[in-house]
């Protein structure tokens, strides 16, 4: 049985992977902002809360009480991002749209199976948003760059589980997760004069890199309503190449640590409330949280310890809630907020990585279908934020200036998807 499972999942597992080149966008940061439809619908919450089985994406331990089940779903991604210069010496002062590719699809997979009373395996296959600008003027053109400029990461996840049940009451679970990064940068070039590797900074086309974490989960039910989770992850090892001279560490690209909890509030037989509480760790990967500063105080980009995009650590709060219209139809809602990654002086660089968005809103529902199976669907927005630099261009004549002013970096978002689940 094992074999036959094996092998009907790989074309499909495939076919996700295929599609991994359209994964790009931004969210909490830029990881996703849940994972599975019914999740999604509910402000990303799952980690007290497993619905389907991509459960196992936020929780490895809710794959043992999802069933057994495969979901299949797709989401199209539509972000608008940007940015604005004002103040500047050398004539930069304009608004940029950073939107050249104005939408992306987010394939996922998930399956689950129990294998004995107390155990169930399972597979997911999700992607962690990523991030793409793409621009067509090029916002560093007044300082020597040429051409369009953006940057492109995409981040595939295939993740192995196994949940066990310590008893009726408790649960935990672990994930081999196995994740596949691809990154490309172009227009950039202007930045290899601050670079110990002027040759690998941008136009090298896309290079790709693969790593190995793991990720680890409990759920305890403390009473017949409430449910509680834990889950954390480690962080996976990442490298381009090709972008040594742009990434600090040599071109070094890991995925952050991240971890949370969560809890599930069954308030009547109809109505279940639910909150998680994330925290990303990107301060804790250089190429990401190291300051910009130290480049344009002499230090270059690519070297042990470099210059990155100073991005902050990120702490999101959801809240969502799924409310039983009748046996065959579930509405979902949920609201989340997260801290700031993009502090007001790391702007300029952060033109290439708007990830601000605070705020999401989400919607979602799920039908029972007559024949069988299940289909669900979500709408999720981002609000638009704007984080406004402060002293974000350094001033001066080159090699070492910029002209001063200040980089505005600005994103929304606007996410719909659908999945099909099928209970067996």
């Amino acid at each position: 049985m094992a074999l036959q499972i094996s092998f009907s999942l790989r074309p499909l597992c495939l076919a996700v992977a295929l599609l991994s080149p359209a994964l790009a966008g931004a969210t909490n940061g830029y990881f996703a902002h849940g994972y599975g439809a019914k999740s999604l619908g509910m402000a990303g919450v799952g980690i007290a809360l497993p619905q389907d089985a991509l459960a196992a994406a936020t929780n490895p331990a809710g794959t043992g009480e999802v069933g057994d089940r495969l979901d299949l779903g797709l989401s199209v991604f539509a972000p608008r991002r940007g940015s604005e210069i004002v103040g500047n010496a050398f004539g930069a002062d304009a608004s940029y749209s950073g939107s050249d590719r104005k939408t992306f699809l987010l394939p996922e997979l998930g399956y689950a199976r129990r294998v004995s009373q107390t155990t169930a395996v399972g597979i997911a296959v999700y992607g962690n948003g990523g991030m793409n600008t793409g621009y067509g003027s090029n916002p560093y053109a007044r300082f020597g760059a040429k051409g369009s400029a953006g940057i492109n990461l995409e981040q595939l996840f295939i993740a192995p589980s196994v949940a066990y049940k310590l008893n009726e009451q408790h649960a935990v679970g672990v994930s081999v997760v196995l994740a596949h990064q691809r990154f490309s940068a172009k227009g950039i070039g202007l930045f290899g004069g601050f670079s110990a590797a002027p040759g690998n900074v941008s136009d090298q086309g896309t290079d790709s890199s693969n790593g190995v974490g793991v990720r680890l989960g409990w759920t305890g039910k403390l009473t017949p309503e409430l449910t509680l989770g834990a889950t954390w992850a480690s962080k996976i090892h990442g490298r381009f190449d090709k972008y040594k001279g742009l990434f600090a560490d040599h071109g070094g690209f890991d995925i952050p640590e991240n971890y949370g909890v969560g809890l599930a509030y069954a308030a009547t037989q109809n109505l279940t409330v639910a909150a998680d509480v994330q925290h990303i760790r990107y301060s804790q990967v250089r190429s990401i949280g190291n300051s910009a500063a130290s480049l344009f105080a002499g230090q270059p980009l690519g070297v042990s310890n470099g210059p990155g995009f100073g991005w902050h650590d990120v702490t999101v709060f959801k809240l969502g809630a799924a409310y039983r219209v009748r046996s065959d139809l579930t509405v979902r809602g949920g609201v989340s907020f997260n801290n700031q990654p993009v502090p007001a002086g790391e702007t300029f660089f952060n033109v290439l990585a708007p990830g601000v968005p605070q705020a999401h809103l989400t919607l979602g529902t799920t039908w029972a279908l007559p024949g069988g199976g299940e289909l669900s669907g979500y709408y999720a927005h981002a609000f638009g934020k704007t984080v406004r630099g402060s002293n974000s261009i350094p001033g001066g004549m080159p090699p070492a200036g910029f002209g001063g002013g200040n980089a505005n970096v600005n994103l929304r978002e606007n996410i719909a998807g659908v999945a099909y689940g099928l209970k067996f």
